[in-house]
C-alpha cells in the first residue's frame, strides 16, 4: 500500500514539474513592445523576481497604455536599469499558465532590449 501511494506521489511531482517546464520553455507568443521604461524593481519575498511597467504612446495628446513585464535574466534587468527614461523596444516571450508566481508575476517574459530611437 504505501508503495503504491509513494508512486502516484511521484507520478504527480513528476508530472506538475513536466508542466512548469513545458510552460517555461514552449512560448505562447513572441514579439517586440516600444514604449518608455517606467518602473523596474526586484520583488517577492521569497522568489525574488524583476518586475516592470513601460508606458506605450502611440501619438502625443493620447493616453498611454501600459504594458507589465517580468525579467528573468539579471544581465537583461541591468540593461533596462541603463535605460530607464529612454525609448527602447523589449523584445519578450509570452508564457501562458506558468503554474506559480515564483517565476514572474505577468506572462510577459522579456528577454532582451534594444534603443528604440
Amino acid at each position: 500500500m504505501i508503495k503504491i501511494v509513494s508512486m502516484v506521489l511521484i507520478a504527480i511531482v513528476a508530472a506538475l514539474g513536466g508542466f512548469t517546464w513545458l510552460t517555461l520553455h514552449w512560448s505562447y507568443a513572441t514579439g517586440e513592445r516600444a514604449g518608455y521604461v517606467q518602473k523596474l524593481s526586484q520583488r517577492g519575498w521569497v522568489c525574488k523576481t524583476w518586475e516592470g511597467e513601460m508606458a506605450m504612446v502611440t501619438m502625443p495628446g493620447t493616453l498611454t497604455e501600459k504594458f507589465y513585464f517580468t525579467v528573468p535574466s539579471d544581465a537583461v534587468a541591468a540593461q533596462i536599469n541603463a535605460s530607464m527614461g529612454k525609448r527602447v523596444a523589449l523584445q519578450y516571450a509570452q508564457h501562458k499558465w506558468v503554474p506559480s508566481s515564483c517565476f514572474g508575476d505577468t506572462e510577459y517574459f522579456v528577454d532582451g532590449i534594444k534603443p528604440s530611437e
